[in-house]
């Protein structure tokens, strides 16, 4: 059985600094999402400003040069370090960290890999990163973000969704072709080991093969990726989804946007999301396969 250490450590964790108040939830509530498909998303809406550092306009300071030490939670390995989330979307909101500076638009190293591998046979869940800021990411210091799950429990919204995908993936079929996503999308079926190193690698390597299917260039390679993207990773599969910009709408989409969690904030078209649906809101900020040669001309 997994003692999760790390998740009774977050906890412990997160109650201090809540009294400290070095930890600052956003403050959401709850709303039926409108518009065709609303019920395979979650939205939630903002009641306050955004952070400073989700804010588009503006200096960002780097939360994690150095992170504050009233949210670590502990240190993986001799180059990263498990934190809090400072503006939690849920209790325990974890950010698996670089202890030194590695940009958050380059590709995840096999050093990453390890780190998450390690966390993640104590403390699993939804993993979730953003390369970047047409990606969604809020900061350039490389983190991983993990949402806790408890075993059994569904791991998003939308994961009947990738479930299919990867159905048709394993068996060969065709994908629906109605479905404007499938061409942006890349799902395959997480490897089980019982090593933890031949896991890390097996990983790397099938975030390497899923980010040539997305035409996003070779992640042993030195130069960057071609274009910017989301990764998603639940405890049976890993996607990766090719992006070509940030928001659409007004809402500021990440790769939860992808999970199916929405956050509707002062500027978030809300009759435009009524009318149109939330997948049409997720095809405004991806980029196709097929557009990759205009995406790394722009």
């Amino acid at each position: 059985m997994v003692n999760e250490h790390f998740w009774t450590a977050a906890l412990s964790r997160s109650s201090q600094a809540l009294e400290q108040g070095a930890l600052i939830p956003l403050t959401t509530s709850r709303l039926p999402c409108p518009g065709p498909g609303g019920e395979h998303f979650e939205l939630r809406q903002l009641n306050a400003r955004l952070p400073r550092h989700h804010q588009p306009e503006g200096p960002k300071p780097n939360p994690f040069s150095p992170w504050d030490p009233e949210l670590e939670i502990d240190s993986i390995g001799v180059d990263h370090v498990l934190i809090l989330n400072k503006y939690p979307v849920q209790t325990g909101h974890m950010l698996l960290i670089t202890r030194q500076w590695a940009s958050q638009a380059h590709w995840l190293t096999h050093t990453d890999w390890n780190a998450l591998v390690h966390v993640d046979r104590d403390t699993s869940g939804l993993w979730f990163f953003n390369s970047g800021p047409k990606a969604g990411a809020s900061q350039p210091h490389r983190h991983l973000q993990l949402l806790r799950r408890q075993s059994g429990e569904r791991t998003c919204p939308r994961e009947n969704w990738f479930r299919r995908l990867l159905e048709v993936s394993n068996t060969g079929g065709v994908a629906e072709s109605h479905d404007p996503l499938i061409g942006s999308c890349a799902v395959a079926q997480r490897p089980k080991l019982s090593d933890p190193e031949q896991e890390s690698r097996a990983l790397h390597a099938l975030y390497r093969t899923l980010a040539m299917t997305l035409a996003l260039g070779d992640a042993d390679a030195e130069q960057p990726p071609l274009a910017a993207y989301n990764l998603l990773l639940s405890p049976d599969w890993m996607a990766l989804i090719r992006r070509r910009k940030e928001r659409a709408s007004g809402f500021s989409l990440n790769a939860l946007g992808f999970a199916g969690y929405l956050l509707a904030t002062e500027n978030s078209d809300l009759g435009w999301l009524e009318h149109h649906g939330a997948e049409r809101l997720l095809q405004e900020v991806v980029s196709r396969i097929s557009d990759a040669t205009d995406d790394s001309e722009s």
